[in-house]
This record gives C-alpha cells, sequence and structure tokens, in this order.
C-alpha cells in the first residue's frame, strides 16, 4: 500500500508544497478537470501536470477520474467514437507514467451531498446527505444549487438525460457498461494502467435515475464481465458504508487483486438514505477501518490508497471536503492502521 492524496491542480487551495509537509504520502492523485467531457485529453497537458507533480517530489500515480460521456452509459450510436476517445486518453496517461484510472458509471450527477458545511458539536462542519432534502430541489433551471456534480448541465439539456435515463432499466446499463469495459479494458491492459470503477455516491438512485455500482455484489459483478486483469475496482469505504448490508471487509477479500485503488473515507448512518462524514477514527462512524485494513493486509493490497473527505476544522476554509487539516489526520490515522495490521499475520 502507498499513500495518496488529492490535489485539484494549479488552483487548489492546498498547495503541493503543504502536502509535501504530511508524512508517509508519495503519490498524487489528480486530472485535468478542464477538459470537456468526451474529449481527448492532452499528452502535453498531462506531460505539464506529473511535471508540477514530480518537482514537489511526488509520483503522478492515479488519474481521478476521466468522464465516461452520458451518450455511452445511454448506449447511442455516438458511443463507438466516445469509447475510442476515453481509450485515446487511456495510452497518454499511461505516456506520463500513471498507473491507476479511478472513474465512475454514474448517469448525469457524480457524488452528491445535501449539504455541504454542517455544523458538528466540535465547532467543525462537514458534508451530508438526506434524502429528503434531495427531494425538495429544483432541477427545472439546472444544476445550480445542487451540492457537488461533475458536469453542470442547463435546464434544457437537463430535462433531455433525466428522460433518456428514466426510460433506461438498470440490466440496460450493465451492458452498456459492459460494452464499454470490453472495448476499454485491453487498451488500458496494453498500456499497464490499472481501471478503478469507483462505486456511486449515494450507493442508491437519485432524482429517479438508475444507479448499479451500489453494493459489494455489484462491484464483484464488475470485475467479472471482462476477464482482463487490468479491469478492476475502487473501494470506497464511504460510499458501501452508508448502505446496509455491504460488508466491505469480506468484499474486499472477495475481489483480491481486482481491488486496485482505496478510498477511506468514515461515515455515520443518521437515518434511511441519510447520513453524514465523520473524523477519521472508527468509533466516530460506522466504519470498522481496522476490519478493512486486515483484509486489505490478506489480499496483499499493494496499490495506492487515500484518505478520501475530510472536515472542515481549525478555521480553514476552501474546496468542501478536501481541505488540508482533517484529510492530513486521516492519512496519518489510515497509516498507523496499516503499520499496525502489517505486524499481523497474512490470512492464507
Amino acid at each position: 500500500m502507498y499513500l495518496n492524496f488529492r490535489w485539484f491542480g494549479s488552483d487548489d487551495p492546498v498547495p503541493l508544497r503543504h502536502l509535501r509537509q504530511v508524512p508517509g504520502v508519495d503519490g498524487i492523485v489528480s486530472a485535468l478537470h478542464d477538459v470537456p467531457t468526451g474529449d481527448v485529453w492532452s499528452r502535453e497537458c498531462l506531460a505539464r501536470l506529473r511535471d508540477d507533480i514530480e518537482s514537489a517530489g511526488f509520483r503522478f500515480s492515479v488519474v481521478e477520474s476521466l468522464p465516461v460521456h452520458e451518450d455511452i452509459k445511454l448506449g447511442l450510436p455516438s458511443r463507438d467514437r466516445l469509447i475510442d476517445q476515453f481509450c485515446e486518453s487511456v495510452t497518454r496517461m499511461a505516456e506520463v507514467g500513471v498507473t491507476v484510472l479511478c472513474y465512475n458509471f454514474m448517469p448525469i450527477f457524480d457524488w452528491v451531498r445535501t449539504d455541504l458545511s454542517m455544523p458538528l458539536a466540535d465547532g467543525s462542519t462537514t458534508m451530508a446527505y438526506d434524502d429528503n432534502a434531495l427531494k425538495t430541489i429544483d432541477l427545472s433551471r439546472g444544476m445550480g444549487g445542487l451540492p457537488a456534480w461533475a458536469n453542470n448541465y442547463d435546464g434544457p439539456e437537463l430535462a433531455r438525460l433525466l428522460e433518456a435515463f428514466r426510460s433506461v432499466s438498470e440490466e440496460r446499463l450493465w451492458e452498456h457498461l459492459e460494452y464499454f469495459l470490453a472495448r476499454v479494458a485491453p487498451v488500458a491492459e496494453s498500456s499497464n494502467i490499472r481501471l478503478a470503477l469507483h462505486p456511486d455516491d449515494p450507493p442508491w438512485s437519485v432524482f429517479g435515475v438508475p444507479r448499479i455500482i451500489t453494493t459489494g455484489a455489484a462491484l464483484e459483478r464488475v470485475v467479472g464481465l471482462v476477464s482482463s486483469p487490468a479491469n478492476g475496482v475502487t473501494v470506497c469505504t464511504g460510499s458501501l458504508g452508508v448502505r446496509p448490508g455491504n460488508d466491505v471487509p469480506a468484499t474486499i477479500r472477495r475481489l483480491g487483486s481486482r481491488v486496485h485503488f482505496m478510498h477511506c473515507r468514515y461515515v455515520r448512518v443518521t437515518g434511511e438514505r441519510q447520513f453524514e462524514e465523520t473524523p477519521h477514527p472508527s468509533a466516530s462512524g460506522d466504519v470498522d477501518m481496522l476490519a478493512v485494513f486486515r483484509a486489505l493486509r490478506d489480499i496483499r493490497f499493494d496499490g495506492p490508497m487515500r484518505s478520501d473527505h475530510g472536515r472542515m476544522i481549525w478555521g480553514e476554509a476552501g474546496r468542501p471536503g478536501y481541505g488540508l487539516y482533517d484529510r492530513a489526520l486521516g492519512t496519518m490515522y489510515l497509516q498507523g492502521l496499516w503499520e499496525a495490521v502489517s505486524q499481523e499475520p497474512v490470512l492464507d
């Protein structure tokens, strides 16, 4: 296992020189966030990003994420061209030394929260989700006011996509994912890129749009769609942890070598389809991270891991979930857990 930090590029409020002061961090997770979805990523821009990262003493280890165009998820005729362009971006990542690509297959909406700064009793703020609050959001004018999304579709385009996806069954969405992976996985394998599909966040339908990567069983189905060793997953303890019945350690053991990336995030379930993000120690939430780490040790996990979202603490302001201080605390906690379980015997 090697520790990583997510960095959003030169406009990130947290500079690389500050990340350098977090002990144990080896890699940076980043992306070309200004490229329109579906366009091929420029080799020159990727190289420039890599050079910025390496000049600060890190390696550019993971791309998170390269968005999958909605036409691919819908299975439209344009998908073949768009998948070819996705594959071209994958090969260019490999040329600059990236080894893991984290991506998702969530229709229209990326990760969603209904509150980006919920006050906690200790004076910090955190992100939270409440399905009842989501139902009050008016999408008629587009996605303005919706906390957290990958693409900001205007009203007419959003209405078109909502109508299109509401007619797509979950099984049809699985078929479109399999079609996509059958084309992309061989390219990734030949480029020595490991694909790491992220679970849906939250792991249930939002705004009536289907989501399929919602359980440990779904992640196992993903790796069964295409037999290539490049076809793997990101295990996100937060995304899986808010859905009852998801046994994250058991899922890790069943997935084995197909766990290509780890997101370690703590959550507390506060009601039906309600949760909040918490400090990292396991006692703060509903994720048994010690059990998760023992499972990772047992499968001999040697890939990238990062402390995922954090609270805003000590008066810090910035990108919700991506401040420096709490993620740094989380990174140290994870490092301590890993050091401890690494001293224990591996279960064969």
